[in-house]
């Protein structure tokens, strides 16, 4: 299923910080059919690519899914091998973003995946791969010419130090949080985006699977049911890490294993004083509206164009 043109936003702006270049969406070439997997980091994005993979390859054993999915709008590597590598490819694409709707180009050939997590579990997600990043890897990272906004840095050790300052500033010191939130929620009504939530994800899987496929208009084999099913457990991932996660993994202390580090949510319950949780909370429903804010914490979508 295919949208006008007319209906999609139109890209505002570039977006260049840290890790993100936003200008390389303006030389890629659609195809009928791509797929683009978009979160804000730590929201899913990783499992997804690799459900989307199951789906189009039939619960093949073992795929290189960051190779196949390599995340376009990353600084690293080049923005030419980035484009090349999407250029040479044969299959269905399925493409990774971590960028805001008003900083990419969409088409109406595409089908958009949108992930949503609670920022709490974002935040202590993140804080566990900030940590894990090697020394080299941030210095890479930080000294790149056109960075904007401040350095990466060595995370702190409290997480809850990195809560208050990535609530405070807006996403620091990664990029804006609320903005990516609300620009996807306003897409929710378009035939060619979906939604969905790492929460429901994790609640009833295959519910969330079928529902992915039948949006990408993938059949399902029932032959193959239980593999697509094994292989995009956190148990098969975790254990073939290098083989699900960005870079392989290559870019953390301890590997790939590092990134995958739990796929759980809640840590933040015990951790969080009840101020610190109001706090959140009432700042969730302030830049994103009650219902936003809810599908954020909750994965309840009341949309029925998008269920």
């Amino acid at each position: 299923m295919t949208i006008k043109t007319k209906a999609l936003p139109q890209k505002e702006r570039e977006h260049w910080h840290h890790l993100l270049d936003s200008t390389v969406w303006n030389e890629f070439v659609y195809r009928q059919g791509d797929i683009v997997i978009c979160a804000y980091s730590k929201s899913g994005t990783t499992w997804v690519q690799q459900i989307v993979a199951q789906l189009i390859w039939n619960g093949a054993e073992d795929l290189n899914v960051p190779e196949l999915s390599p995340w376009l709008d990353c600084r690293f590597p080049a923005r030419e091998e980035r484009l090349q590598h999407y250029k040479a490819q044969t299959h269905r694409r399925f493409v990774k973003s971590h960028l805001p709707v008003d900083t990419m180009v969409l088409s109406p050939q595409a089908k958009y995946i949108y992930i949503g997590r609670d920022g709490r579990d974002v935040l202590w997600s993140l804080h566990n791969h900030h940590r894990k990043f090697k020394k080299d890897v941030v210095r890479d990272i930080d000294s790149v010419p056109e960075r904007t906004g401040p350095p990466l840095g060595i995370a702190p050790e409290s997480v809850t130090q990195y809560f208050q300052d990535w609530l405070a500033k807006d996403g620091y010191p990664w990029w804006p949080f609320w903005e990516h939130i609300l620009s996807w929620w306003q897409l929710r009504s378009l035939p060619n985006v979906r939604l969905f939530h790492f929460s429901n994800l994790k609640r009833d899987m295959p519910a969330e699977i079928r529902r992915m496929a039948a949006f990408l208009e993938i059949p399902i084999d029932a032959a193959i049911w239980e593999a697509v099913l094994g292989h995009c457990s956190f148990d098969y991932m975790k254990a073939h890490a290098a083989r699900s996660v960005p870079f392989g993994g290559d870019i953390f202390e301890g590997g790939a294993e590092a990134f995958m580090h739990k796929g759980t949510n809640g840590r933040w319950r015990d951790i969080l004083t009840p101020q610190e949780v109001w706090q959140y909370e009432a700042l969730a429903v302030e830049k994103l509206g009650e219902d936003c804010a809810n599908w954020l914490a909750t994965g309840e979508l009341c949309d029925q164009g998008n269920t």
